[in-house]
């Protein structure tokens, strides 16, 4: 499973103390639509390692399995709505949504001197996301 690990592109601004931390999972339909998933996450990854505000992020791909996991950290919200909308990952996110099957999406609190956050605790995380989407 091919692992792009965590890269700290920024360091905390001062007296920024908390890191919003997103993680998701997100399943394309057909293994023929993985190359293309792949080929346009990492021009997402390219854009996060330069986006103002990010404190760090990782991406997990098992293309067998056409799933695909990304975390994050970042100063706020804001900024990290502000790397969503911005260019390429807007343009992106619009031309994947034809092929994917499922995703699942969760957000967090931790103070930046927990930075990094485990792929163990995200995926948890993720899980019960899963999980109370599933309920509702």
């Amino acid at each position: 499973m091919p692992t792009l690990p965590w890269t700290t592109p920024n360091e905390p601004q001062p007296g920024v103390t908390t890191a919003l931390v997103m993680a998701s999972r997100l399943e394309v339909r057909s293994l023929k639509d993985v190359p293309r998933f792949l080929f346009q996450s990492l021009a997402a990854w390219k854009q996060v390692r330069g986006a103002q505000g990010a404190l760090g992020a990782s991406l997990i791909a098992d293309p067998l399995r056409r799933t695909f996991w990304t975390l994050s950290a970042w100063e706020s919200r804001e900024r990290l709505y502000a790397y969503a909308k911005a260019e390429p990952h807007h343009t992106i996110v619009k031309g994947l949504r034809s092929i994917m099957r499922r995703s699942v999406f969760t957000f967090w609190e931790v103070p930046v001197d927990q930075l990094p956050i485990t792929w163990a605790d995200a995926k948890r995380r993720i899980a019960e996301q899963q999980a109370a989407e599933a309920r509702s």
